[in-house]
């Protein structure tokens, strides 16, 4: 059989579709006159090649790179095959910079791939205008216009008739709850009532995906919460003008609640690690055994990336989509050799040290995420950084205590200084390079732009601050360098300046300062010879 045309999905193996509005078993099916999905009462099983469902959205082959001065690229998003269906949710996961809004950006059409091309029904997304919205993270209101004008904002840019636009305006409010508050200006809204006004300027153009980057994020845990009820109560009883919704969410739990599928990003360059479609019937229980496993399962994908695990249960839990571990690369890789330091900061790798010594120096990553209440995106830099220094490793779902991590933890203030520069310059390639060159250099100061121009060749720009960011809050509190950073020039501590100084440097130094012996009638030479003998 030949390739399959963009809108079609070829499977493999024999699998069960399931239409994830209600839980029943059953083939999703677009409907342009309601915009939804109608659902099929029994049960069909799909073998080898049939299609399911036309996707709205699909990626093929896309990659981005960004280009670099000396003309080589650093690849963000690796070789991946994606598509957006109707009749779901679909959650993207994965560790904070491994390209997530990246490729939400590619998928709505705000950015460009690098290679590959993006399909809207079928045809190249060039020749088509995709009806999008995106609610971002920051609300991103207009502060001088009314909580009304700026739901119209969008419609007035399409050219909608200004009678029209009010009526629809007024209609989404009255959708998300916020009728009565049409005159009120983005200053005068809590958190929450902003990403209202953010949800209903997205809805109001109806369109047929919904892109959502971590619109929770930036709330407290209770708004949050409130909020994805009101999101998923709109969405399954079909009271929402889109067809698909793709959410980016750093929240395992969340996306668990939310998606009817959820994918799983690895990072450097960005990959699907996971995919799959979540089985379990709306509403869904926290506390269910079902829920707990497909939670920890994900935990596992996102903080063992070289260690492939198994769906939990897949005839009750999920249908994978796409095996563990990814598609196979349809070429070479061009990714950064370079180490990447994860972005930690000293305080949070100390905290989670001294917690774990305070636990017999082990505990459950998921108990651990709960107890701290910290999300996995949150909890995972801290994690690698601790990894990295050689203090703790993650192991089959538990995070372990190494002795030089129960070292550190029993150490005082000065001690854990000692232990954390001698744990940087073994293991953070950065860190000892630039130990290195300020000691060979003979005024042991360099301008950190020498050391920008190292990280540009292999980050991209953001990333490339981020590394530096780490580093120098790494640096200063190993106290292996000093930081001005109005002048942007390292120097060499005084204490690591008299580890530079060369072994027959450092004697003769000291021959120098030990004193003269003391002659036989009492007095010292060095004080005879000045005249004054009480002088020292």
């Amino acid at each position: 059989m030949g390739d399959p045309s963009p809108g079609a999905e070829l499977l493999r193996v024999s699998v069960r579709r399931s239409s994830k509005r209600d839980g029943s078993i059953g083939q999703s099916h677009y409907s342009p006159s309601r915009g939804f999905p109608s659902t099929l009462g029994s049960c069909i099983e799909v073998r080898e090649t049939f299609l399911v469902s036309e996707a709205i959205v699909q990626a093929r082959a896309i990659e981005k790179s960004y280009p670099q001065p000396d003309g080589s690229r650093i690849q963000v998003v690796g070789l991946t095959d994606f598509s957006i269906e109707p009749g779901k949710i679909v959650a993207l996961l994965g560790a904070s910079g491994c390209g997530k809004s990246t490729l939400l950006r590619i998928l709505s059409g705000l950015s460009q791939p690098s290679s590959g091309a993006i399909f809207w029904h079928g045809k190249p997304l060039g020749a088509e205008s995709p009806n999008v919205a995106i609610v971002f993270q920051s609300f991103a209101l207009f502060p001088w216009l009314t909580v009304l004008e700026n739901v119209e904002a969008p419609l007035e840019a399409r050219g909608v008739p200004a009678v029209e636009r009010r009526k629809r305006a007024l209609r989404t409010l009255d959708t998300v709850g916020l009728d009565g508050f049409e005159t009120a200006y983005p200053k005068e809204l809590s958190g929450g009532m902003k990403q209202r006004v953010g949800f209903a300027r997205a809805l109001v153009v109806e369109p047929e995906v919904l892109f959502m980057d971590e619109p929770f994020s930036a709330l407290d845990v209770l708004t949050a919460e409130n909020l994805r009820g009101e999101l998923l109560e709109l969405w399954l009883n079909k009271k929402m003008p889109t067809s698909a919704i793709f959410i980016v969410t750093h929240n395992i739990e969340e996306a668990v609640i939310l998606a009817d599928r959820i994918v799983v990003l690895g990072r450097n360059p960005a990959r699907i690690r996971a995919d799959f479609n979540v089985r379990l019937p709306q509403p869904r229980d926290r506390k269910s055994p079902r829920f707990v496993e497909l939670v920890d399962y994900i935990y596992k994908v996102m903080t063992e990336p070289d260690v492939e695990h198994a769906l939990p249960d897949p005839e009750s839990t999920g249908e994978i989509v796409v095996p563990p571990g990814g598609p196979k690369s349809k070429g070479p890789v061009r990714t950064s050799k370079y180490q990447i330091l994860p972005h930690a900061r000293v305080g949070g790798i100390a905290g989670l040290v001294e917690l774990l010594h305070d636990r017999a120096g082990r505990e459950d990553l998921f108990r651990l995420s709960e107890d701290l209440v910290m999300n996995v995106e949150d909890l995972l830099p801290i994690l690698e950084a601790c990894q990295l220094l050689g203090f703790g490793w993650l192991k089959e779902g538990d995070v372990q205590l190494s002795q030089a991590g129960a070292q550190f933890a029993e150490a005082d203030i000065q001690a854990r200084k000692i232990l954390f520069r001698q744990a940087a310059l073994e293991h953070v390639t950065i860190l000892k390079q630039i130990d290195s060159i300020l000691k060979r250099k003979s005024d042991h100061s360099i301008h950190d732009e020498f050391f920008r121009d190292v990280l540009d060749e292999h980050f991209s720009e953001d990333e490339v601050q981020r590394q530096f960011d780490t580093a120098m809050n790494w640096g200063r509190y190993a106290e292996i360098f000093d930081y001005d950073r109005e002048s942007g020039r390292l120097t060499l501590t005084e204490a690591a300046q008299l580890e530079a100084v060369p072994t027959e440097v450092a004697q003769a130094a000291a021959l120098k300062q030990t004193p003269e012996p003391v002659r036989a009638d009492g007095n010292d030479p060095a004080s005879s010879s000045k005249g004054d003998p009480g002088s020292v």
